[in-house]
């Protein structure tokens, strides 16, 4: 397993795993304190590709909130370590100043609507940094095919958009969500949760599944008012847990819809927060 920490390194060594291995190239770009759920979107890529590159960055143009920032988890030692039993051909783990030099310029995007709900409503610029950031890693990595995973299911959605936007040759492969026995979906952030705070968090998936019984017995034109309501009354009866955002949206547009039969496809999502953590996840309802 090969490691670079310039550009320069990474686009060598991709070009050589082309010559040596393939042409196709699997893309897995994280910002570390890998978990199970970053081993199934490498796993996946090293399946379908000739090889398989694994980028880790804790990008900071994508946090609007400096103590968010801080407090990320960086485990990168631990992360190499977790990814040797995976032959994973290369890494990349650039440093800030390496991706963003100074004095360049940061470019601007714009992904309409998209970026107007739930997350980019409540962290403002937030997706023109994940835009950014993943603009430009697929410039030089140059794959055939990049995996996300669907818990963050507004990212993969604007993700797409930019690849549309700048015309980029590589399938954006989406990834279900990989959760603990409990039911907490798998994420970066789990490892700031007090022991507390852990043990309460699989109430948001609980939760989820509550309102998905709310959909099936829901008829075509009624309201997802209802289950809008059961959700954050629900988290509002756990101790510690308080609702950031719980909106029930079109699939494909991420827009909210008034009834079910609004959207052929209906998807929950949720953050919480448990203290200073926040927690994303989301539940596919596509019943109509």
């Amino acid at each position: 397993m090969k490691v670079c920490y310039t550009k320069r390194d990474l686009m060598t060594e991709v070009n050589r795993l082309r010559r040596e291995k393939g042409e196709t190239i699997g893309f897995v770009p994280t910002m570390g304190a890998l978990h199970k759920g970053h081993l199934s979107l490498i796993e996946r890529a090293h399946y379908e590709n000739h090889a398989a590159v694994v980028s880790i960055f804790v990008n900071p143009i994508q946090f609007n909130n400096p103590d968010d920032l801080k407090t990320y988890p960086r485990t990168l030692e631990a992360d190499l370590k977790l990814l040797e039993p995976f032959d994973i051909d290369l890494v990349f783990a650039p440093s800030a100043e390496e991706m963003y030099p100074p004095g360049e310029p940061i470019e601007h995007y714009d992904f309409g609507a998209l970026e107007r709900v739930m997350e980019g409503k409540n962290r403002p610029g937030h997706f023109n940094g994940v835009g950014v950031v993943v603009g430009r890693l697929l410039h030089m990595v140059n794959p055939t095919r990049a995996y996300f995973g669907e818990k963050d299911y507004q990212q993969i959605a604007i993700v797409q958009e930019l690849v549309r936007q700048l015309k980029l040759p590589v399938k954006i492969v989406p990834c279900p969500i990989v959760r603990e026995d409990d039911g907490l979906a798998l994420s970066s952030r789990n490892l700031l949760l007090t022991p507390e705070q852990r043990a309460i968090a699989p109430a948001i998936h609980r939760i989820l599944l509550a309102s998905a019984d709310l959909c099936k017995a829901a008829h075509r034109d009624d309201a997802v008012a209802p289950a809008k309501h059961m959700v954050e009354q629900a988290v509002a009866d756990v101790p510690g847990m308080t609702l950031e955002y719980f909106e029930i949206v079109d699939g494909r547009t991420l827009q909210p819809i008034e009834t079910w039969y609004d959207a052929p496809e209906q998807v929950g999502c949720i953050v919480v927060r448990l203290g200073d953590v926040r927690l994303i996840d989301n539940i596919r309802y596509g019943k109509f």
